[in-house]
């Protein structure tokens, strides 16, 4: 079983790549799947989840954490659930769904019917190895500053109990909620250009959030579908080692010049 090849993107079907991994030599995955088919992507089969989830449960720490953004088509009318499905795939793998969160987009990624509102988000689930390790917060969430009184706390029984705090000065800003609204398109997603070559690029923002939010400087970040190479990029700025695998030549190739563009921007930052 060969080490995890960190801060390098290599091409092969992630089954068969994760899988040569040794134990535990993971702390983060950012990822999404490409699901039902919504995009036309170079070379994918289609994922086999059960399996993928069972190999990253034995190369992810404990106390880590896999972020797998997904959402559903709709097909005679109906979503096709695939995100709830591949959701309780971790789950009897033996993860824990410590939260299932929202990446709002501010304009509509595919098109919309006569008899629906306009699809704008995907689910973001964080799937977790035991407890978390690590979480820091990202506080960007203006407070409301609380002049006096005591704070009220609703009961099981719907009655309200007040506290005896008084009055208490917030900090300005607060943890943000697990809805988090991104601009994507044109130069919103990424400003490189070669990412755009790809048909789905992560917001940058996105990855960049969670990175922060779910490790720390020196951990190993994987994307294991990574298509442009937006997580391992990211990892790169924020001074984590990062891993990507890619089944498609295509892609590898635009990931691994996207990563060397953000290396080259980051040495001429630093010196």
């Amino acid at each position: 079983m060969s080490d995890v090849p960190v801060n390098s993107i290599v091409c092969g079907d992630c089954h068969g790549v994760v899988g040569s991994w040794p134990d535990s030599c993971v702390d983060l995955v950012i990822t999404s799947p490409p699901y039902d088919f919504l995009r036309e992507y170079d070379g994918y089969p289609e994922l086999n989840v059960k399996d993928v989830a069972q190999k990253l449960y034995r190369v992810v720490a404990d106390g880590e954490v896999v972020v797998w953004v997904v959402g559903d088509s709709t097909v005679d009318g109906s979503e096709t659930c695939s995100s709830f499905k591949q959701a309780m795939a971790f789950v009897d793998a033996g993860w824990y769904l410590h939260d299932t969160m929202i990446y709002e987009k501010t304009s509509f990624a595919f098109p919309s019917t006569a008899s629906r509102y306009h699809q704008t988000f995907e689910y973001m689930f964080i799937f977790s190895k035991g407890k978390p390790r690590t979480f820091n917060p990202i506080k960007d969430r203006l407070n409301i500053y609380r002049r006096g009184g005591g704070d009220c706390k609703r009961q099981k029984d719907g009655s309200m109990k007040r506290g005896n705090r008084g009055g208490v000065l917030l900090d300005k800003y607060g943890m943000r909620g697990n809805v988090w609204r991104y601009k994507i398109g044109g130069g919103h997603t990424t400003s490189d250009p070669i990412a755009r070559k790809h048909p789905a690029a992560f917001p940058e923002r996105l990855a960049m959030d969670h990175i922060n939010s779910w490790s720390n400087p020196g951990d190993v970040v994987v994307d294991i579908m990574c298509g442009s190479g937006t997580v391992c990029a990211c990892a790169v700025r924020l001074n984590r080692k990062y891993v990507g695998v890619e089944i498609s030549q295509e892609y590898c190739d635009i990931a691994t010049k996207r990563v060397g563009h953000e290396i080259k921007s980051k040495a001429g930052r630093i010196f």
